[in-house]
């Protein structure tokens, strides 16, 4: 991914407890530090408890550690443990998680997440509403005064990352938009590359 263009690596880290399904642990995080990648790691734990693997994954090498904060029992706390190990602070908010408690923690957070699905599987398609959501986060951050990367994650493609940057996203997961691509005549890193260009394409485009 690094090779085809991408800017960071994002992890999707499941317990097959707080969403159904199971995912890498830190690892696999230590072991691609230890073969070389320097890459920002961007890590998203969909897990309860998450304070033993916030340390586990910053320990590892983790640029960015963002959880859900209903699946801490203190979010401030867990916050505050990211920043200890020396990563920025993540919150992630699903799509039926209102953004209350975001206010009185932003000043904690680096990183806002909105999911655009419902988190635990790949390929499930963008939900529209999400906009909204992104919309209000960027409300919120803006009104802040601090620099707080807002990232969107779920179902994002060529056909809509546009529209989630125009709603206030400046970060952008995607997934089975680039490894479910057809396999061309070259080789994948060529057909991943290709949809990594197009994305930017659609960014850089004028709005209208």
């Amino acid at each position: 991914m690094v090779a085809a263009g991408a800017d960071a690596i994002h992890f999707d880290v499941m317990d097959n407890h707080y969403v159904p399904n199971l995912s890498v642990g830190p690892l696999v995080l230590e072991s691609l530090r230890r073969h070389g990648v320097r890459a920002p790691v961007d890590v998203h734990l969909m897990v309860k408890p998450v304070d033993s693997l916030i340390a586990a994954f910053a320990d590892a090498g983790a640029d960015i550690v963002s959880f859900h904060p209903e699946a801490s029992e203190h979010p401030h706390r867990s916050l505050g443990l990211i920043h200890e190990r020396g990563a920025r602070a993540g919150l992630v908010f699903n799509p039926g998680t209102p953004l209350a408690s975001l206010e009185p923690l932003i000043d904690a957070v680096d990183l806002v997440l909105i999911m655009s699905v419902n988190p635990g599987f790949g390929g499930q398609a963008f939900i529209p509403s999400s906009l909204g959501k992104v919309e209000a986060a960027r409300r919120a951050i803006d009104a802040s005064g601090r620099d707080i990367r807002l990232e969107i994650d779920g179902g994002i493609k060529i056909d809509n990352i546009a529209d989630a940057a125009a709603a206030g996203a400046d970060t952008f997961v995607a997934g089975s938009a680039i490894f479910g691509v057809p396999a061309g005549a070259g080789s994948r890193v060529d057909d991943y590359s290709s949809v990594i260009r197009a994305m930017r394409d659609e960014l850089a485009a004028p709005a209208g």
